[in-house]
């Protein structure tokens, strides 16, 4: 099974996140992802970059409690407020409704999306470390 290693301490911001993941899943492509959970998601599904497929990954996320909290409630806050001054892009009523779940509890952090997006490919086990 293939080992794959997410380096927590790199990662303080969505930003970071994705430099850590290029670094990791892209390490042999001449391009990196975009900074998008769409293109996480489809890299995930193994047809460019380090996962070739189906095969089995084990997916070791180091220093996961450190980024947990990095990619907490005031980062997905600030992810939501940045997608308003985009209206043309971004769909406002559903960003605002984000925005509105979050203090509530029901809304999901972007930590939480992330590995919501890893838990739906049952080729990746993620091991936290």
């Amino acid at each position: 099974m293939k080992k794959i290693i997410i380096e927590g301490k790199n990662i303080n911001n969505i930003e970071t996140f994705y430099e850590e993941v290029n670094r990791v899943f892209m390490l042999h492509e001449n391009w990196k992802i975009a900074q998008s959970l769409d293109a996480f998601n489809d890299m995930l599904y193994g047809s460019f970059g380090e996962i070739k497929g189906k095969e089995k990954i084990q997916l070791i996320w180091k220093d996961m409690e450190q980024n947990q909290k990095s990619l907490g409630f005031q980062t997905t806050l600030d992810f939501y407020q940045t997608k308003l001054k985009s209206p043309e892009i971004f769909n406002r009523k559903f960003v605002l409704s984000k925005i509105d779940e979050l203090p509530n509890g029901v809304g999901l952090t972007f930590f939480e999306i992330v590995l919501e997006i890893i838990a739906d490919h049952d080729n990746i086990i993620l091991i936290k470390n």
